[in-house]
């Protein structure tokens, strides 16, 4: 037997536990990455701006990095790794029917809310030629706050309807 084909019965249990803790290790930061957003597929107008309004969104929001998800695409952005999430060129939300929906004003930009049960409130922008959404953490449950980061972009690169 050549050197290099011994092995001490020591050395043989080192490969595999090498193995196991390098798969625990992928496995912890696999669980700790944001989950995938799901990417619009909007008309081409409105992708256009879109990938406009991408090129104008904030660094940072309420001192949250930006750490856009994946996919990689124009179409969405996050900071705060999901703790606050936008996707450009989403479907007209079937709420925005409801005479009762609730809506507010963040710096001159319309959105409405929709709320739902143990996640954070959703914000879609409102007259306007590309639809916007927001979706924040349930940290900011109560906080419209980010809206206005995002309102000079939208205003600047997604026109009215009107």
């Amino acid at each position: 037997m050549t050197s290099s084909a011994r092995r001490s019965p020591r050395s043989m249990f080192l490969g595999p536990s090498a193995a196991v803790l390098v798969l625990a290790a992928a496995g912890c930061s696999l669980s700790d990455a944001q989950p995938p957003v799901p990417v619009p597929t909007p008309s081409s107008e409105a992708a256009a701006y879109c990938a406009s309004l991408h090129e104008e969104l904030p660094e940072t929001v309420l001192d949250q990095e930006r750490s856009d998800p994946s996919p990689d695409s124009e179409l969405t952005a996050g900071w705060g790794d999901g703790a606050i999430v936008l996707r450009c060129g989403v479907p007209r939300p079937a709420k925005m029917d409801d005479p009762q929906a609730q809506g507010v004003e963040a710096d001159g930009v319309q959105w409405m809310l929709e709320e739902s049960e143990g996640s954070g409130p959703r914000f879609t922008t409102t007259y306007r030629k590309a639809y916007v959404e927001v979706t924040l953490s349930s940290a900011y449950a109560h906080d419209i706050t980010p809206l206005a980061a995002f309102a000079g972009p939208v205003e600047k690169t997604v026109p009215g309807k009107f």
